[in-house]
């Protein structure tokens, strides 16, 4: 990906808006909603892709169509002293935490808590199996702070483009 963006004009910015809505459409679809040819819809994408605007494409799963009814949010706190011989502490949770499919989402945080988790899983025994067999038993981890999910209101993975 490269480090300076090219900027989007208002033809890129429906086309994404059409990508998000659906990435399976046609670039001839497309191309009627923008006002452009399918080629030219296909060179922008190109264009898109190569640059880095677009990451990639994926399938949304239904968590709940795959069994994972649950969905909880976990605020965890790091170790802060650690003796000199041993790595870095955010780097052996950052590096964890990719082996965990209970977790899809991972971020860093300013203020008290350093990461939020977004887990999903089948139920309350699957969670407290997670919590406490693999995040707590993590030498990094200090403390945790779990809230639940009891209704989503609103989820997207679309950009405001």
């Amino acid at each position: 990906m490269t480090e300076h963006l090219p900027p989007l004009d208002k033809l890129d910015r429906a086309i994404l808006r059409r990508l998000q809505a659906d990435g399976r459409e046609t670039y001839e679809v497309t191309g009627e909603h923008v006002g452009l040819s399918a080629s030219a819809v296909l060179r922008r994408v190109k264009r898109l892709e190569e640059a880095g605007t677009i990451a990639r494409y994926v399938a949304l799963v239904r968590p709940e169509s795959v069994g994972l009814s649950l969905t909880a949010y976990l605020n965890v706190r790091l170790e802060k002293n650690t003796e000199t011989h041993k790595r870095n502490p955010m780097d052996v949770f950052r590096a964890a935490v990719q082996s965990w499919p209970e977790v899809v989402e991972c971020v860093s945080l300013t203020g008290e808590m350093d990461y939020l988790l977004r887990v999903v899983v089948r139920d309350m025994a699957h969670y407290s199996r997670f919590v406490l067999e693999t995040l707590l038993k993590h030498p990094s981890v200090q403390d945790c702070k779990t809230t639940f999910v009891l209704d989503t209101v609103k989820s997207t993975t679309a950009m405001p483009v």
